[in-house]
C-alpha cells in the first residue's frame, strides 16, 4: 500500500486530507511539526510527503532541504496557503506546490501523477 506523510500544524487540515487520502486508498501518517515528522520518518518509509510551509515556528522550507538531501527519492509536495511561496527560489526543489483549499482535488491530481511518475515501468 502507497505510504503518504502529511506534515502541517493544523490539526484540521491533518485530519481531512488523512481521512480524504485513506478513503482514496493510501496508507496515511500524519505530523504536526518537523520534530514529529522526523521522528515519523526514522522508522517508516514513505512514498510521498506533503508538506506545508509555515509550521508554528519550524520553518517547512528548512524541512524540505534536508529532506531533499536525506531522501532524495520520495517526491515532496508543498502545501501552503500562501502563494507568494511559489516565487522563492527555495521551493523549487520541491516535485509539487500546491496552494491549501477545502477542494482537495489539485492536492489528489498532483499525488497521482508524482506516484504514477515514479511506479515501476
Amino acid at each position: 500500500m502507497t505510504k503518504i506523510l502529511i506534515v502541517d500544524d493544523d490539526n484540521h487540515i491533518r485530519k481531512l486530507y488523512g481521512d480524504f487520502l485513506t478513503l482514496e486508498g493510501y496508507e496515511v501518517k500524519t505530523a504536526a511539526d518537523a520534530c514529529e515528522a522526523y521522528e515519523v520518518i526514522q522508522n517508516e518509509r514513505f512514498d510521498l510527503i506533503v508538506l506545508d510551509i509555515e509550521l508554528g515556528g519550524d520553518s517547512g522550507l528548512d524541512m524540505l532541504k534536508r529532506l531533499k538531501r536525506e531522501y532524495p527519492d520520495i517526491p515532496i509536495i508543498l502545501n501552503t496557503a500562501y502563494s507568494i511561496y511559489k516565487s522563492d527560489f527555495h521551493t523549487w526543489v520541491a516535485d509539487g506546490y500546491i496552494l491549501k483549499s477545502s477542494d482537495i482535488q489539485s492536492l489528489k491530481n498532483k499525488i497521482e501523477e508524482l506516484l504514477a511518475h515514479d511506479a515501476p515501468a
